[in-house]
Protein backbone atom coordinates (compact mmCIF):
# COMPACT_ATOMS: atom_id res chain seq x y z
CA UNK A 1 0.00 0.00 0.00
CA UNK A 2 1.52 3.49 -1.00
CA UNK A 3 0.13 6.66 0.60
CA UNK A 4 -0.13 9.96 -0.63
CA UNK A 5 -0.54 13.88 1.28
CA UNK A 6 -3.61 15.83 -0.77
CA UNK A 7 -2.66 19.01 -1.40
CA UNK A 8 -4.36 22.37 -2.26
CA UNK A 9 -3.50 24.33 -5.42
CA UNK A 10 -5.51 27.50 -6.41
CA UNK A 11 -6.69 27.83 -3.09
CA UNK A 12 -9.80 25.82 -4.15
CA UNK A 13 -8.34 22.60 -6.22
CA UNK A 14 -7.44 19.39 -3.83
CA UNK A 15 -4.47 17.25 -6.13
CA UNK A 16 -2.77 14.02 -5.10
CA UNK A 17 0.01 12.33 -7.48
CA UNK A 18 -0.17 8.93 -8.74
CA UNK A 19 2.38 6.07 -7.74
CA UNK A 20 5.20 6.10 -10.84
CA UNK A 21 4.55 2.30 -11.76
CA UNK A 22 1.01 2.40 -11.31
CA UNK A 23 0.70 5.30 -14.28
CA UNK A 24 3.39 3.45 -16.29
CA UNK A 25 1.70 -0.31 -15.92
CA UNK A 26 -1.48 2.16 -17.10
CA UNK A 27 0.21 4.05 -20.08
CA UNK A 28 -0.93 6.81 -18.14
CA UNK A 29 1.05 10.06 -18.64
CA UNK A 30 1.04 13.80 -18.72
CA UNK A 31 -2.21 14.87 -20.56
CA UNK A 32 -4.10 11.17 -19.74
CA UNK A 33 -7.84 11.17 -18.73
CA UNK A 34 -8.39 9.24 -15.86
CA UNK A 35 -11.78 8.08 -14.52
CA UNK A 36 -13.16 8.62 -10.65
CA UNK A 37 -15.86 6.23 -9.08
CA UNK A 38 -17.44 7.33 -5.81
CA UNK A 39 -18.52 4.13 -3.20
CA UNK A 40 -19.48 5.84 -0.20
CA UNK A 41 -16.38 6.85 1.66
CA UNK A 42 -14.22 5.32 -1.34
CA UNK A 43 -13.07 6.79 -4.56
CA UNK A 44 -11.54 4.20 -7.45
CA UNK A 45 -9.52 5.58 -10.10
CA UNK A 46 -9.52 3.96 -13.09
CA UNK A 47 -8.26 5.15 -16.37
CA UNK A 48 -10.33 6.02 -19.16
CA UNK A 49 -9.75 3.59 -22.17
CA UNK A 50 -12.06 3.91 -25.39
CA UNK A 51 -14.71 1.78 -25.29
CA UNK A 52 -13.81 -1.64 -26.84
CA UNK A 53 -15.10 -5.39 -27.24
CA UNK A 54 -13.63 -7.65 -24.96
CA UNK A 55 -12.48 -10.52 -27.18
CA UNK A 56 -11.89 -14.31 -26.19
CA UNK A 57 -10.41 -17.15 -28.42
CA UNK A 58 -10.78 -20.80 -27.33
CA UNK A 59 -9.88 -24.39 -28.82
CA UNK A 60 -13.22 -26.20 -29.11
CA UNK A 61 -10.92 -29.11 -30.85
CA UNK A 62 -12.23 -32.24 -29.16
CA UNK A 63 -15.20 -30.75 -27.56
CA UNK A 64 -18.59 -32.11 -27.95
CA UNK A 65 -21.80 -31.94 -25.73
CA UNK A 66 -21.78 -30.88 -22.83
CA UNK A 67 -18.53 -30.09 -22.24
CA UNK A 68 -18.88 -28.19 -25.42
CA UNK A 69 -21.88 -26.13 -24.14
CA UNK A 70 -20.33 -25.45 -20.77
CA UNK A 71 -17.26 -24.24 -22.43
CA UNK A 72 -19.26 -21.47 -24.19
CA UNK A 73 -21.39 -21.06 -21.29
CA UNK A 74 -17.88 -20.15 -19.27
CA UNK A 75 -16.43 -17.75 -21.62
CA UNK A 76 -20.39 -16.16 -21.57
CA UNK A 77 -20.24 -15.52 -18.26
CA UNK A 78 -16.23 -14.69 -18.04
CA UNK A 79 -17.38 -11.43 -19.76
CA UNK A 80 -15.76 -11.83 -23.27
CA UNK A 81 -18.06 -9.46 -25.75
CA UNK A 82 -16.98 -11.37 -28.77
CA UNK A 83 -15.61 -15.17 -28.40
CA UNK A 84 -14.29 -17.06 -31.25
CA UNK A 85 -14.70 -21.00 -31.06
CA UNK A 86 -11.33 -22.67 -33.18
CA UNK A 87 -10.75 -25.72 -34.30
CA UNK A 88 -8.90 -27.37 -37.67
CA UNK A 89 -12.76 -28.28 -38.78
CA UNK A 90 -15.46 -27.79 -36.59
CA UNK A 91 -18.36 -30.61 -37.49
CA UNK A 92 -21.58 -30.38 -37.64
CA UNK A 93 -22.64 -31.75 -34.50
CA UNK A 94 -20.48 -29.21 -32.50
CA UNK A 95 -22.15 -26.63 -34.58
CA UNK A 96 -26.02 -27.62 -33.49
CA UNK A 97 -24.33 -27.99 -30.16
CA UNK A 98 -23.30 -24.35 -30.21
CA UNK A 99 -26.00 -22.87 -31.46
CA UNK A 100 -28.09 -24.65 -28.72
CA UNK A 101 -25.94 -23.22 -26.16
CA UNK A 102 -26.35 -19.86 -27.71
CA UNK A 103 -29.88 -19.67 -27.51
CA UNK A 104 -29.60 -20.66 -23.99
CA UNK A 105 -27.45 -17.15 -22.98
CA UNK A 106 -28.81 -13.73 -22.56
CA UNK A 107 -27.90 -11.28 -25.76
CA UNK A 108 -25.35 -13.98 -26.96
CA UNK A 109 -25.52 -14.37 -31.13
CA UNK A 110 -23.32 -16.36 -33.62
CA UNK A 111 -22.40 -13.44 -35.94
CA UNK A 112 -20.23 -15.35 -38.46
CA UNK A 113 -19.35 -19.13 -38.85
CA UNK A 114 -16.85 -20.70 -41.37
CA UNK A 115 -15.40 -24.19 -41.54
CA UNK A 116 -12.65 -23.70 -38.53
CA UNK A 117 -14.42 -21.48 -36.79
CA UNK A 118 -17.81 -19.69 -35.23
CA UNK A 119 -17.49 -16.45 -33.99
CA UNK A 120 -20.62 -15.39 -30.93
CA UNK A 121 -21.50 -11.92 -29.99
CA UNK A 122 -22.82 -9.89 -27.02
CA UNK A 123 -25.53 -7.63 -28.06
CA UNK A 124 -26.63 -6.66 -25.17
CA UNK A 125 -24.73 -3.70 -22.89
CA UNK A 126 -24.29 -3.99 -19.20
CA UNK A 127 -26.36 -0.52 -19.07
CA UNK A 128 -29.30 -2.24 -20.60
CA UNK A 129 -29.52 -4.92 -18.46
CA UNK A 130 -31.79 -5.13 -14.88
CA UNK A 131 -30.05 -7.30 -12.10
CA UNK A 132 -32.96 -6.45 -10.15
CA UNK A 133 -35.29 -7.45 -12.65
CA UNK A 134 -33.56 -10.47 -14.12
CA UNK A 135 -33.78 -11.74 -10.27
CA UNK A 136 -37.60 -10.84 -9.65
CA UNK A 137 -38.26 -12.73 -12.58
CA UNK A 138 -35.86 -15.77 -11.28
CA UNK A 139 -37.80 -15.63 -7.84
CA UNK A 140 -41.24 -15.52 -9.82
CA UNK A 141 -39.90 -18.61 -12.29
CA UNK A 142 -38.16 -20.81 -9.67
CA UNK A 143 -40.90 -20.37 -7.49
CA UNK A 144 -43.79 -21.11 -9.26
CA UNK A 145 -42.02 -24.02 -11.34
CA UNK A 146 -41.25 -25.58 -7.04
CA UNK A 147 -45.38 -25.51 -6.84
CA UNK A 148 -46.09 -26.86 -10.35
CA UNK A 149 -43.85 -29.60 -9.76
CA UNK A 150 -45.92 -30.93 -6.52
CA UNK A 151 -48.66 -30.11 -7.89
CA UNK A 152 -48.25 -32.58 -11.14
CA UNK A 153 -46.89 -34.78 -8.83
CA UNK A 154 -50.03 -35.23 -6.09
CA UNK A 155 -52.72 -35.17 -9.32
CA UNK A 156 -50.28 -37.34 -11.90
CA UNK A 157 -50.15 -34.68 -14.06
CA UNK A 158 -47.24 -35.68 -16.63
CA UNK A 159 -47.83 -32.87 -18.66
CA UNK A 160 -47.71 -30.14 -16.26
CA UNK A 161 -44.56 -32.23 -15.19
CA UNK A 162 -42.98 -31.85 -18.40
CA UNK A 163 -43.53 -28.32 -18.90
CA UNK A 164 -41.63 -27.56 -15.73
CA UNK A 165 -38.77 -29.41 -16.70
CA UNK A 166 -38.69 -27.67 -19.91
CA UNK A 167 -39.13 -23.95 -17.79
CA UNK A 168 -36.10 -24.74 -15.87
CA UNK A 169 -34.01 -22.97 -19.45
CA UNK A 170 -35.50 -19.72 -18.51
CA UNK A 171 -34.26 -19.38 -15.03
CA UNK A 172 -30.70 -21.02 -16.08
CA UNK A 173 -30.95 -18.13 -18.86
CA UNK A 174 -31.54 -15.67 -16.51
CA UNK A 175 -28.61 -17.01 -13.28
CA UNK A 176 -25.84 -16.81 -16.87
CA UNK A 177 -26.90 -13.18 -17.25
CA UNK A 178 -26.87 -12.40 -13.51
CA UNK A 179 -23.48 -13.49 -13.37
CA UNK A 180 -21.60 -12.23 -15.91
CA UNK A 181 -23.02 -8.60 -15.29
CA UNK A 182 -21.65 -9.42 -11.39
CA UNK A 183 -18.15 -10.46 -12.57
CA UNK A 184 -18.09 -7.48 -15.33
CA UNK A 185 -18.78 -4.88 -12.22
CA UNK A 186 -15.52 -6.65 -10.18
CA UNK A 187 -13.80 -6.26 -13.25
CA UNK A 188 -14.92 -2.56 -14.21
CA UNK A 189 -15.93 0.04 -11.86
CA UNK A 190 -17.97 1.37 -14.53
CA UNK A 191 -20.35 -1.11 -14.78
CA UNK A 192 -21.67 -1.13 -11.52
CA UNK A 193 -22.60 2.67 -12.63
CA UNK A 194 -23.71 1.50 -15.50
CA UNK A 195 -25.92 -0.96 -14.19
CA UNK A 196 -27.16 1.71 -10.91
CA UNK A 197 -26.51 -0.78 -8.18
CA UNK A 198 -23.60 -0.67 -5.79
CA UNK A 199 -21.14 -3.76 -6.09
CA UNK A 200 -22.21 -5.23 -2.77
CA UNK A 201 -25.72 -5.23 -3.84
CA UNK A 202 -24.90 -7.05 -7.20
CA UNK A 203 -22.67 -9.39 -4.96
CA UNK A 204 -26.29 -10.04 -2.47
CA UNK A 205 -28.22 -10.20 -5.77
CA UNK A 206 -25.75 -13.07 -7.42
CA UNK A 207 -25.44 -15.31 -4.41
CA UNK A 208 -29.38 -15.11 -3.82
CA UNK A 209 -29.74 -16.10 -7.97
CA UNK A 210 -27.34 -18.94 -7.02
CA UNK A 211 -30.26 -20.26 -4.74
CA UNK A 212 -33.21 -19.47 -6.63
CA UNK A 213 -31.33 -21.43 -9.43
CA UNK A 214 -30.88 -24.72 -6.87
CA UNK A 215 -34.62 -24.63 -6.19
CA UNK A 216 -35.55 -24.29 -9.85
CA UNK A 217 -33.13 -27.38 -10.58
CA UNK A 218 -34.92 -29.12 -7.32
CA UNK A 219 -38.48 -28.23 -9.05
CA UNK A 220 -37.24 -29.92 -12.03
CA UNK A 221 -36.16 -33.22 -9.85
CA UNK A 222 -39.24 -33.52 -8.55
CA UNK A 223 -41.04 -33.08 -12.14
CA UNK A 224 -38.39 -36.05 -13.46
CA UNK A 225 -39.55 -38.06 -10.40
CA UNK A 226 -43.28 -37.74 -11.34
CA UNK A 227 -43.08 -39.31 -14.44
CA UNK A 228 -41.38 -42.69 -12.52
CA UNK A 229 -44.06 -43.06 -9.53
CA UNK A 230 -47.66 -43.52 -10.07
CA UNK A 231 -50.64 -42.50 -7.52
CA UNK A 232 -49.87 -40.43 -4.71
CA UNK A 233 -52.09 -41.28 -1.64
CA UNK A 234 -54.35 -38.34 -0.82
CA UNK A 235 -52.82 -38.28 2.67
CA UNK A 236 -49.88 -38.20 1.60
CA UNK A 237 -50.32 -36.05 -0.95
CA UNK A 238 -52.01 -33.43 1.78
CA UNK A 239 -49.11 -33.62 3.69
CA UNK A 240 -46.67 -32.95 1.01
CA UNK A 241 -48.67 -29.98 0.39
CA UNK A 242 -48.03 -28.67 3.64
CA UNK A 243 -44.68 -29.04 3.59
CA UNK A 244 -44.35 -27.71 0.06
CA UNK A 245 -46.60 -24.41 1.65
CA UNK A 246 -44.10 -24.00 4.86
CA UNK A 247 -41.17 -24.24 2.45
CA UNK A 248 -41.58 -21.94 -0.35
CA UNK A 249 -42.75 -18.97 2.07
CA UNK A 250 -39.47 -19.21 3.31
CA UNK A 251 -37.55 -17.97 0.03
CA UNK A 252 -40.52 -15.79 -0.56
CA UNK A 253 -40.02 -13.98 2.69
CA UNK A 254 -36.54 -13.74 2.42
CA UNK A 255 -36.93 -12.82 -1.47
CA UNK A 256 -39.29 -9.79 -0.07
CA UNK A 257 -36.29 -9.08 2.90
CA UNK A 258 -33.47 -8.72 0.02
CA UNK A 259 -35.41 -6.32 -2.29
CA UNK A 260 -36.95 -4.17 0.64
CA UNK A 261 -35.38 -1.17 0.67
CA UNK A 262 -35.77 -0.03 4.56
CA UNK A 263 -33.30 -1.77 6.22
CA UNK A 264 -35.66 -2.17 9.49
CA UNK A 265 -38.32 -4.06 8.12
CA UNK A 266 -35.58 -5.40 5.76
CA UNK A 267 -33.92 -7.15 8.67
CA UNK A 268 -37.59 -8.00 10.55
CA UNK A 269 -38.37 -10.33 7.44
CA UNK A 270 -35.30 -11.45 6.77
CA UNK A 271 -34.90 -12.85 10.73
CA UNK A 272 -38.86 -14.34 10.09
CA UNK A 273 -38.04 -15.86 6.67
CA UNK A 274 -35.31 -17.63 9.19
CA UNK A 275 -37.34 -18.75 12.14
CA UNK A 276 -39.45 -20.86 9.92
CA UNK A 277 -37.28 -23.23 9.05
CA UNK A 278 -37.11 -25.03 12.73
CA UNK A 279 -41.13 -25.78 12.09
CA UNK A 280 -39.86 -27.06 8.40
CA UNK A 281 -38.19 -30.09 9.90
CA UNK A 282 -41.14 -30.74 11.94
CA UNK A 283 -43.75 -31.31 9.19
CA UNK A 284 -40.61 -33.06 7.27
CA UNK A 285 -40.81 -35.85 9.93
CA UNK A 286 -44.48 -36.33 9.36
CA UNK A 287 -44.25 -37.10 5.71
CA UNK A 288 -41.56 -38.82 6.37
CA UNK A 289 -43.35 -41.31 9.01
CA UNK A 290 -46.52 -41.67 6.22
CA UNK A 291 -44.07 -42.72 3.15
CA UNK A 292 -42.50 -45.16 5.54
CA UNK A 293 -45.63 -47.07 5.31
CA UNK A 294 -45.92 -47.33 1.57
CA UNK A 295 -43.81 -50.04 -0.97
CA UNK A 296 -40.15 -49.60 -1.12
CA UNK A 297 -39.92 -47.74 -4.48
CA UNK A 298 -42.80 -45.45 -4.05
CA UNK A 299 -40.88 -44.53 -0.72
CA UNK A 300 -37.60 -44.30 -2.11
CA UNK A 301 -39.33 -41.52 -4.95
CA UNK A 302 -41.13 -39.20 -2.28
CA UNK A 303 -38.01 -39.14 -0.03
CA UNK A 304 -36.41 -37.44 -2.43
CA UNK A 305 -39.19 -35.16 -2.68
CA UNK A 306 -39.10 -34.33 0.89
CA UNK A 307 -34.97 -33.62 0.34
CA UNK A 308 -35.89 -31.09 -1.79
CA UNK A 309 -38.83 -29.38 -0.21
CA UNK A 310 -36.57 -29.21 2.65
CA UNK A 311 -33.22 -28.00 1.07
CA UNK A 312 -35.68 -25.41 -0.62
CA UNK A 313 -36.30 -23.98 2.72
CA UNK A 314 -32.59 -23.85 3.64
CA UNK A 315 -31.68 -22.11 0.10
CA UNK A 316 -34.51 -19.54 1.40
CA UNK A 317 -32.58 -19.16 4.60
CA UNK A 318 -29.73 -18.64 2.55
CA UNK A 319 -31.67 -15.77 0.77
CA UNK A 320 -32.36 -14.37 3.88
CA UNK A 321 -28.75 -14.23 5.30
CA UNK A 322 -27.85 -12.32 1.72
CA UNK A 323 -30.59 -9.50 3.15
CA UNK A 324 -29.15 -8.92 6.40
CA UNK A 325 -26.14 -8.59 5.06
CA UNK A 326 -27.73 -6.13 2.98
CA UNK A 327 -29.23 -4.65 5.46
CA UNK A 328 -26.76 -3.91 7.74
CA UNK A 329 -25.03 -0.58 8.62
CA UNK A 330 -21.91 -0.28 6.32
CA UNK A 331 -18.72 0.11 7.80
Amino acid sequence: METRKVQVTGGSTYTVSLPKDWAKANDVSAGSIVEFHAEGDSLLLTPKREEERTEGTLDVTGLAGDELTRAVMTMYVSGFDIITLETPRIEAPQRRTIRQATQGLVGLEVIEETSDRVVLQDLLDSSELSVHNAITRMRLVSLTMLSDAVTALIDGDDNLAHDVIERDDDVDRLWYMISRVFRSVLRDPTAASQIGLPRETCFDYQSSARQLERVADHATKIANLTLEIGDVPDEVGAELETLHDEAIAVPEQAMDALLEDDSAKATELANAAREQIAGIDDQTRVVDDLIRELDSQTAQVLGLVVDSLSRTADYGGNIAESALQKAAPHP
